[in-house]
């Protein structure tokens, strides 16, 4: 860069244009003495009534040895191969296998309410392989398959690997809610 000749005419322009100066001590200012109004708790919107919303599409019954795997629309392909790597980490597990459908049901919206209410990413959901069901059809994993697709809080969830109970297994990724 060419530093600038500036001819004493210059200077006194630009003097003669700020007008007289004083000097700061501190850089520190406030605009506004006000008290800042004190936070308020955020309330939970969390409603337990209606967490799952009705879908036209029913996916496809599976079987006893069949992965799960499902994306949210919106939800990257790579969130599911982080998941199933388990990169995010178990924050909670529940074991439901064994339980009527009904009793599955409740237990797992409660299980998913008190996860998103206390900002749990991760979970851990083991449902059986359902060897003792009727017709070899397993009866919690298909619903779950189901009830998961329809939970506004999944984003993600995918089978979990052998040494986490197999395809009697699910890993999920909860959305993360925000705190304002």
């Amino acid at each position: 860069m060419v530093k600038k000749n500036l001819t004493q005419e210059d200077i006194d322009l630009f003097r003669q244009s700020i007008g007289e100066i004083a000097i700061v001590n501190s850089n520190k200012i406030l605009l506004n003495q006000k008290e800042k109004p004190k936070p308020y708790p955020k309330s939970n919107s969390i409603n337990l009534e209606s967490p799952l919303f009705n879908t036209a599409i029913e996916p496809e019954k599976v079987g006893l040895e069949d992965s799960l795997s499902y994306t949210a629309p919106g939800v990257q392909n790579n969130v599911l191969k982080k998941l199933r790597k388990g990169f995010y980490g178990i924050d909670a597990d529940i074991d439901l296998h064994g339980l009527t459908s009904n009793t599955a049901k409740n237990q797992l919206l409660h299980f998913l309410n008190n996860c998103v209410s206390t900002h749990l990413r991760c979970v851990h959901i083991v449902h059986g392989k359902g060897y003792r069901s009727l017709d070899n059809q397993p009866v919690l994993k298909n619903d779950l398959n189901l009830w998961l697709r329809q939970h506004k809080d999944v984003q993600a969830f995918c089978s979990a690997p052998p040494s986490a109970g197999g395809t009697g297994a699910l890993f999920v990724l909860l959305k993360v809610h925000q705190l304002t």
